[in-house]
């Protein structure tokens, strides 16, 4: 078995994205443009229940010059392809997903089958956003590609602990920063902003952006309280506007499960949503623009905030607790609650705290991406590369890896399961294949059914 096979040169420029849900497709797609601007970028959409729709991958904003729905096996055997071999795979996925992956990837390259020239492309994986629970078991998911990007200095330094402590190569974590930081301070509305109280310049209404997330928090009745309080906030500011800013359109899915949708919750709030209350979906920059304070309880969408330098307050309405991801933001001096910003309270981030968690509203942000385009670019350039190497193996292991291995369709030995590569070009005629599209839609509208519907009714009749 050889321990090494070749590689290539960046300046060949081609650029496969295997994403599994529209927040992942979100961050690989626009990562992926950042590592190699000018490289002809293809999109693979992992198979799944969150596979993203054309909305929700148009919402993103990036171009690519394909795009199609693999299984793993069918994702392996294009990665590894000799006739147009990739340069960079950047695996935007959930752990389990990566490190199925990498040991498909390094069973197929070990014994490549058919055209000797299959080319092993510089592998990229990371976090999509902030990294608040599960810290040892997604890393060691990930562990075995080339780089694992860390999105500020402080995810860095835990990053490397974590494999350290296991005894794996810590080189590498590389520290960049999200890809979806883009705007500046002068893009937002903030810039023109009177005061907490005062209209706007241009003669906007001031505007509160509540960006609500799928899964936190997790209950009906949390959620129905966050939606009332912005609701009789718009009721307290009639001058202001506020907006609920939805991850997805209903029969979506994103990448965390949304048992309890806003847009259900809205229609039994009390007295209705006020005239100056609305939902909005779409892109978070362009809703970033026209936000004069944005409210969360721990998305994401703070840190654009906070790099744009908008007034960016983070819930304590439900406790600082691990559950709800907000204990992130300790020392951020975002930390409020609904009764404070009626008051009219406008709250200042700390600028070292921003610092370490890779907001660079100073200019710095591109800069942060010059050590992550200059290691994929020596590995592309390398005449070979070792084999993926991940910390889980059938021996350190044994009782984990099989699992996660069969659950996206390959043996414990890393070679696809029979059954696996169902869908690839060639195998079935036309009718097959739409028979399998539609018995594949048909099994995603049920499972939405029983996540938003079924389980709700089912836990309610466990607490009679």
């Amino acid at each position: 078995m050889p321990s090494r096979i070749p590689s290539h040169p960046l300046s060949a420029g081609r650029v496969a994205v295997l994403a599994d849900s529209d927040t992942r497709w979100k961050w690989g797609a626009l990562t992926a443009r950042r590592l190699a601007p000018d490289a002809r970028i293809d999109g693979l959409l992992l198979r799944g229940r969150a596979t993203p729709t054309p909305r929700q991958l148009a919402e993103v904003g990036v171009a690519t010059d394909t795009l199609r729905e693999v299984t793993g096996a069918q994702f392996v055997r294009a990665a590894l392809r000799g006739d147009e071999p990739y340069d960079v795979v950047v695996l935007a996925c959930v752990g389990g997903a990566v490190q199925a992956m990498l040991h498909g990837l390094a069973r197929a390259a070990a014994e490549p089958v058919g055209s000797p020239a299959a080319r092993r492309p510089v592998l990229v994986t990371g976090y999509v956003g902030i990294v608040y629970e599960k810290l040892a078991d997604g890393l060691l998911l990930r562990h075995g590609a080339d780089l694992v990007l860390a999105n500020s200095r402080h995810d860095a330094e835990r990053f490397r602990d974590v494999y350290r402590g296991v005894g794996a190569d810590a080189g590498g974590v590389v520290e960049c920063a999200l890809p979806f930081l883009a705007g500046t301070p002068g893009d937002s509305a903030t810039s023109d902003t009177a005061g907490a109280t005062g209209p706007p310049a241009g003669g906007r209404p001031f505007t509160v952006t509540f960006a609500v997330q799928p899964s936190v928090p997790d209950n009906r009745a949390d959620r129905a309280y966050l939606l009332r309080r912005a609701a009789e906030h718009a009721r307290a500011h009639p001058a202001r506007e506020v907006l609920i800013k939805l991850r997805s359109r209903p029969g979506e899915h994103t990448t965390h499960i949304e048992e309890q949708p806003y847009q259900k919750l809205a229609a039994r709030v009390p007295g209705g949503l006020p005239a100056n209350c609305r939902l909005v979906y779409g892109h978070m920059g362009d809703v970033l623009d026209r936000t004069d304070l944005l409210v969360t309880v721990s998305s994401t969408a703070a840190l654009e905030s906070l790099h744009r330098c908008v007034p960016t307050a983070v819930l304590t309405d439900l406790g600082v607790r691990e559950a709800l991801g907000n204990h992130h933001f300790l020392g951020s001096g975002c930390l409020a609650s609904w009764d404070e910003l009626d008051a009219g309270h406008l709250p200042e981030s700390d600028p070292e705290w921003t610092a370490r968690q890779g907001v660079r509203p100073d200019g710095g942000y591109d800069a942060a991406f010059d050590a992550a385009r200059a290691r994929v670019a020596e590995l592309a350039s390398a005449p070979e590369l070792p084999l993926p190497a991940p910390y889980y193996t059938p021996v350190t292991a044994p009782g984990y890896l099989p699992r996660i291995l069969a659950r996206y369709g390959f043996r414990p030995d890393g070679t696809p399961r029979p059954g696996a590569d169902l869908g690839a070009s060639g195998a079935a005629n036309g009718l097959r294949a739409a028979l399998r599209t539609a018995v594949r839609e048909a099994a995603r509208g049920a499972y939405r059914h029983g996540v938003q519907r079924v389980a709700p009714v089912i836990r309610r009749m466990g607490d009679l």
